[in-house]
C-alpha cells in the first residue's frame, strides 16, 4: 500500500486503488517461479530406474530348494545341479510311497473278497449254516422262533457277542483236498446250541462240499443238516448193497 501526505497527515492508499500488474507480467514471473515438470520428471524417473536396477533379483531372493521344501514352483531350467538333485530324489520318494500304497490297497482288497465277499469264504459258510439252522423246524422247536435266534464265536473276556471270533481251521490231506472246519454257537429263546460243519474242497474242483453239518442241543440228540457218510451209505443201501471192512457186499 501507498502512504500519500495530506495536510501534514499520512493516509494509507488500499492496494484496489494500485495499478495492477499486467497479465503478461504475472505469467512471465509464475513461469520464473515454478520450474517446468519437463526439467523434473526425467530425473526423478532416472533416479527410479537406478533403483529397480540396482535391486536384488527374484532368483537371487529365492530360498535353496531341498527334498523338503519344494512345491515344484521353481522351472527345472532355473536349478542348480544340487537343487535337480534333490527334486530328482523327492519325485523318486513320492513315486515309490505311491506304489506302496497301491499295493497295500491291493493285499487289502483281496483279504476282504477271499475271506468276507468271496461266495466260497468261511464268512459266507457261516452266513448260509445261519440261515439254514433258522428255517430247519428240528431247530427251531429246540431253539425256539428263527428270527429270534442270534449266531455268535467263542467265549472271550468281552461282551458283546459280535466280537467273539468264529473258530475256523484250513487243512490240506496228503490228495492235495482241502478241509474247511467251522465252529460257532446259536442260541434262541428256548436254548443254546453248537454248530459243526466240515467241508472239503476236492483237488481239481472249485467249491466246497459239505461232509457233515450239525447243531447239538443239550439234552437232546444231534440235529445232522448235512451228513455225507450216511447219505453215501443211504445210496448203497438202495442200490443192493453195503460196505463192511472195506469189502463191498450184496
Amino acid at each position: 500500500m501507498n502512504r500519500v501526505t495530506v495536510s501534514g497527515l499520512r493516509l494509507l492508499r488500499p492496494a484496489a486503488l494500485q495499478p495492477s500488474a499486467s497479465p503478461s507480467a504475472s505469467a512471465s514471473a509464475l513461469s520464473s517461479a515454478i520450474p517446468c515438470a519437463s526439467s523434473v520428471h526425467p530425473s526423478r524417473r532416472y533416479a527410479t530406474q537406478q533403483h529397480q536396477q540396482a535391486g536384488p533379483t527374484p532368483d537371487s531372493r529365492r530360498r535353496a530348494v531341498t527334498p523338503f521344501n519344494d512345491d515344484g514352483h521353481v522351472p527345472w531350467t532355473d536349478l542348480s545341479a544340487g537343487e535337480k538333485t534333490a527334486r530328482a530324489a523327492q519325485q523318486t520318494f513320492n513315486f515309490g510311497m505311491v506304489i506302496v500304497g497301491l499295493v497295500l490297497t491291493g493285499g487289502v482288497g483281496y483279504v476282504l473278497y477271499s475271506e468276507v465277499f468271496s461266495p466260497d469264504s468261511k464268512t459266507t459258510y457261516f452266513n448260509r449254516a445261519v440261515d439254514r439252522i433258522r428255517t430247519d423246524p428240528r431247530c427251531v422247536e429246540l431253539l425256539g422262533e428263527g428270527k429270534k435266534m442270534t449266531a455268535f464265536g467263542e467265549e472271550t473276556y468281552n461282551k458283546w457277542r459280535r466280537a467273539r471270533p468264529i473258530a475256523s481251521t484250513v487243512t490240506k490231506d496228503a490228495q492235495g483236498n482241502e478241509h474247511l472246519m467251522i465252529q460257532f454257537n446259536v442260541q434262541g429263546p428256548k436254548g443254546v446250541g453248537r454248530v459243526g460243519m466240515h467241508l472239503v474242497k476236492r483237488a481239481g474242483q472249485g467249491e466246497h462240499e459239505y461232509k457233515y453239518f450239525f447243531v447239538d442241543v443239550k439234552g437232546h440228540q444231534r440235529i445232522y443238516l448235512e451228513n455225507a457218510d450216511a447219505s453215501r451209505a443211504k445210496e448203497e443201501t438202495a442200490r443192493g448193497g453195503f460196505k463192511l471192512f472195506g469189502v463191498k457186499w450184496a
